[in-house]
């Protein structure tokens, strides 16, 4: 049985490269981005603007979180309950999946995505 072992090099830069190549056929191949759906990269230093809004952001999370109680993976189950009245409400944050996500917003459940990563409090140092 051979590994499963994942192609060496720059793969973006070949699709790019590949879109180029194939820009006069039919459509991109299945899977794969368009070369006009490639964003450039950048290695120049964020402007202090988006900077600072983000920082601003990053604060905003924090402060929210402090007020809001962990749920992990609970987070769906504890968000429902709360809003059919089988619990007390308050601020909770944890984990789902995209789908479920979306089933709590078609029930008229409102919830958010944070706009930064959060790790599980027994994660963290």
């Amino acid at each position: 049985m051979a590994p499963a072992v994942p192609k060496k090099g720059n793969q973006l830069a070949d699709i790019v490269a590949r879109g180029r190549e194939d820009a006069g056929k039919s459509g991109p191949e299945e899977g794969l981005p368009a070369a006009s759906d490639v964003q450039p990269v950048s290695n120049a230093p964020m402007p202090p603007e988006v900077q600072q809004a983000l920082e601003k952001l990053a604060e905003a999370q924090a402060k929210a979180l402090k007020r809001s109680k962990w749920v992990g993976n609970k987070f769906a189950d504890d968000a429902r309950a709360m809003h059919y009245g089988e619990r007390d409400a308050e601020p909770i944050h944890g984990e789902t999946s995209v789908e479920e996500a979306e089933r709590l917003l078609e029930e008229g459940i409102e919830i958010a995505p944070l706009p930064f990563p959060v790790s599980p409090p027994e994660e963290l140092n």
